[in-house]
């Protein structure tokens, strides 16, 4: 069955039409004789969102009952038997009420998807996992509803509903989006001009960059060569010297001209040794780039000016920033530079920018031999020259210029004819001229000329010393330029394993980059790496970068093994041999980072299983006593009652059912704190946010001590809280009942509440002995006891369960002095306007 197709409207904020978007969308479609129905839409009481619901079929919801509420979630089930063709699902981040099929919506849309049925939900950009820190710097608010950004991106088509905060504002203002009472709040707080606009601008970065990421992939798919202009993208080549950070914040520059400018700093390797870098100095650039905002790549390509084009067309490019050639005015007859060829070949598509420097024309500071290393086409073709006819023109030389020189200087300059060969095309060339060479000295310029013998036994000798001298000449300089080549080559792998060592010490330890790192090092379209369990099993894919990665080895062009049954698979090009050496590099790491993201997963899950092995151990220490004192004294007072030696009056009857009730009470109260910090550890603690008045919380959180012993300050004026019920109300029930517990007698503890900005401050004040500073954080860890606690005083889970409560619900609770000495419990929540203000309410929730 063909999985459906998803289709979410992207807002910035609450209020801008994605609903009234999407049921335009439902309209149209319908009007069409497209099958589709409402599967779950809440209007949030918006007359005109309201309005458009109507003409549309919609599923009936499913109701749920929890602590005595009852809610609509959406009917998973219903929506699936009936099979529409489009399925209309709003707040893909909602999470739903327990009990449900599911503990998010995405994952009821998934199953939609997955059944074939072609879904559209709405999303805001603060529900994104991945800009959760990001929103809780702007708003001041953790949003505790989000959705995975990788089920955003996987679909189909995203589309941003737009809207200026002035806009959205003067809806707000004329209540299209909340109730008259909740305006002011929400113009003052999350509606604010400036948290709109940054949010704004994180929405249309967002979609900005899933936009390039769809024309990256069309580009590959359909192997499109040619720039597409669609954003400004800045390439810097860099060749390692001191004038990198000019030409990087150059560009910085030309890219801040331009909306959504990129900057992308590229050094390529060349193995014939004409660039010398330091790891230094390159370590620097690429720190100042990224500081800047741009990405460091590092490329090998033996034609710089191609392999610059190459990977500037590869990333759509549309400028490329170069400095100045170094190179001094007569090194330029070695040819016309990087620059020059770049700006020639570059196309009309291609900007490229001369940046002047510091270091222009003060040469390259290169040593000869280094730049004579490689014995390219060009220099074999002028090594053959050389070799044959550097020695006929030679000859015509001192037969018709210069005739009469000597035989002893016709020898000289045709050894230094040899040498010229050997150091332009290396040996065979020179071994060419040497022949050559020989043979024309004896045919000219040995006596008798223009006959093959030779009259004087001496010049038999000189020639065969010349002839030896350019064999030895040719051989010595023709290893010498090999030499040279392998240190060059030596040391362009050796900067290339720096730069893979560099990254794992920067922590680029996922087997994503390093794959990604293989591909753009080398040029290739994709990398993966596979695995298998035995040699007959199939292959896997454990990790993979690129369009159409392999998935066997027989399919890669290059293939490395990694031990008996792990290979990595590249596809792209045929690699050279040279090249496998830092290539197994590169697979023998991505084998570590494997073993390492592996084993890393296994030590979480022992290091969970451990804490929870601890908290066992404590729990069985703390409880010895602590259940077994309560138990003994119902044990004792039910014995009491039911022997039949004493008769006891009515008084003493009564006397042992108030100690039984009270050891029932303390066993109650023991066993629901051991609970709740079970579910805490385990992470099952699920909380269900609503709309709150803590005067409707508090005094129910006050039942289980004395009466005359808290004194209430909650104002009526304080605003709404968002937090979950339930869980708030056991967090202040267990620290009252831990400053009940230290507080002198006749001292009650004072529980007051205020609003502060865009939080409420919850305050338990006692007049106890208090609590040094350095304690004041181990007072919040599971089984701690204060001072001189009794036995009888607990387990010491009250502080530990209600600050996982507090937290669990956005809050914070933390210790402080209080005036005059005691301690003050500060429990911070968030105020309802600046959460999610569009949701409905929902009941709370102790996980389960």
């Amino acid at each position: 069955m063909a999985r459906g197709k998803l289709r979410i409207y992207l807002g910035a904020a609450p209020g801008v039409g994605k609903t009234y978007a999407m049921l335009s969308e439902a309209h149209r479609r319908v009007e069409r004789g497209t099958d589709c129905v409402v599967a779950f839409v809440e209007h949030h009481g918006r007359s005109r969102t309201e309005v458009m619901l109507h003409g549309l079929e919609q599923v009936p919801r499913k109701e749920i009952e929890y602590r005595g509420s009852v809610f609509t979630e959406m009917d998973v089930d219903a929506v699936l038997a009936r099979r529409p063709q489009v399925a209309l699902v709003d707040e893909l981040p909602h999470t739903n009420v327990p009990g449900s099929r599911n503990a998010k919506r995405w994952q009821d849309v998934e199953e939609l998807l997955a059944a074939g049925i072609d879904v559209i939900s709405t999303v805001n950009i603060q529900h994104l996992e991945s800009l959760g820190d990001v929103v809780e710097s702007i708003t001041g608010v953790r949003q505790q509803e989000t959705v995975p950004d990788e089920i955003v991106r996987r679909a189909d088509q995203i589309e941003l509903v737009d809207m200026s905060p002035q806009a959205l504002r003067r809806r707000m203002a004329h209540g299209n989006i909340y109730k008259p009472d909740k305006v002011d709040a929400a113009l003052s707080n999350y509606f604010r001009p400036g948290n709109l606009t940054a949010l704004r601008e994180l929405a249309l970065l967002w979609v900005a960059d899933r936009v390039d990421a769809y024309l990256t992939e069309y580009r590959s798919e359909h192997r499109v060569s040619t720039i597409w202009g669609s954003r400004e993208r800045i390439v810097v080549g860099l060749t390692g010297g001191p004038e990198g950070r000019t030409l990087i914040r150059r560009a910085a520059r030309l890219a801040e001209k331009g909306a959504g400018g990129e900057v992308l700093a590229v050094y390529i390797s060349r193995s014939d040794g004409l660039t010398s870098a330091s790891p230094k100095e390159l370590a620097v650039q690429r720190t100042l780039v990224e500081d800047l905002g741009g990405t460091f790549h590092h490329v090998v390509g033996d034609d710089i000016p191609a392999a610059l084009l190459d990977f500037a067309r590869g990333v759509n490019a549309t400028q490329i920033v170069l400095g100045v050639s170094r190179r001094r005015s007569w090194q330029y007859v070695f040819g016309p530079g990087v620059g020059a060829t770049v700006a020639r070949d570059s196309g009309p598509d291609l900007d490229v920018h001369l940046i002047t420097h510091d270091e222009a024309g003060k040469g390259r500071g290169l040593p000869v031999a280094a730049r004579g290393a490689r014995l390219g086409r060009a220099r074999l073709i002028w090594g053959w020259l050389a070799g044959i006819a550097g020695p006929l023109l030679l000859t015509w030389l001192l037969s018709s210029v210069v005739p009469d020189i000597g035989l002893a200087n016709d020898m000289l300059l045709f050894l230094t004819m040899t040498v010229a060969a050997a150091l332009l095309g290396g040996l065979f060339p020179a071994l060419a001229s040497a022949v050559v060479g020989s043979a024309l000295l004896n045919w000219y310029f040995t006596p008798p000329v223009h006959t093959w013998t030779i009259a004087d036994p001496k010049n038999i000798v000189a020639i065969a010393v010349f002839f030896g001298v350019a064999v030895s000449v040719a051989s010595v300089v023709d290893l010498a330029a090999r030499r040279t080549h392998q240190a060059a080559r030596l040391r362009a792998e050796s900067e290339i394993l720096s730069f893979l060592a560099g990254n794992v010490l920067r922590g680029e330890t996922t087997l994503e980059a390093l794959l990604d790192r293989v591909r753009e090092t080398f040029g290739m379209e994709s990398a993966a790496l596979l695995e298998r369990e035995n040699d007959v099993a199939p292959w896997t894919c454990a990790g993979s970068v690129g369009p159409r990665p392999c998935t066997t080895p027989d399919a890669a062009d290059v293939d490395v093994p990694v031990g008996d049954h792990l290979t990595l698979a590249l596809s792209g090009r045929v690699l050279p041999a040279e090249d496998r050496r830092v290539l197994a590099a590169f697979a023998a790491q991505a084998a570590v980072v494997l073993d390492r993201q592996r084993l890393q997963q296994k030590a979480d899950e022992a290091k969970a299983l451990a804490e929870g092995n601890r908290i066992r151990t404590a729990l069985l220490a703390a409880v010895s006593h602590d259940l077994r004192t309560p138990l003994a004294g119902i044990k004792a007072a039910v014995t009491s009652l039911r022997s039949d030696d004493v008769e006891w009056s009515a008084a003493d009857q009564a006397e042992f059912l108030e100690a039984i009730e009270e050891g029932a009470d303390r066993l109650d109260h023991l066993v629901g704190n051991l609970l709740d910090m079970s579910r805490l550890q385990t992470g099952t603690v699920t909380p269900i946010i609503r709309e709150t008045d803590l005067d409707e919380v508090i005094p129910m959180a006050l039942g289980g001590v004395p009466e005359d012993s808290v004194d209430l300050d909650i104002p009526e004026t304080l605003p709404m809280v968002d937090v979950d019920r339930g869980l708030l109300e056991r967090s202040v029930a267990n620290v009252v009942e831990n400053a009940v517990k230290y507080s002198p007698p006749g001292e009650p503890v004072l529980v007051s509440a205020s609003a502060i900005a865009d939080r409420v401050e919850v305050r338990v004040v006692d007049r106890g002995p208090g609590v040094p500073d350095e304690a004041k954080s181990r007072i919040f860890e599971p089984f701690q006891r204060y001072g001189d606690s009794p036995r009888g005083a607990g387990v010491g889970l009250g502080l530990a369960v209600a600050r996982g409560f507090a937290e669990a619900i956005g809050g914070t609770l933390n210790a402080e002095d209080t005036p005059g000495g005691g301690l003050t419990m500060v429990l911070t929540l968030p105020t309802a306007p600046q959460r999610r203000p569009e949701e409905p309410d929902r009941a709370s929730v102790v996980g389960t």
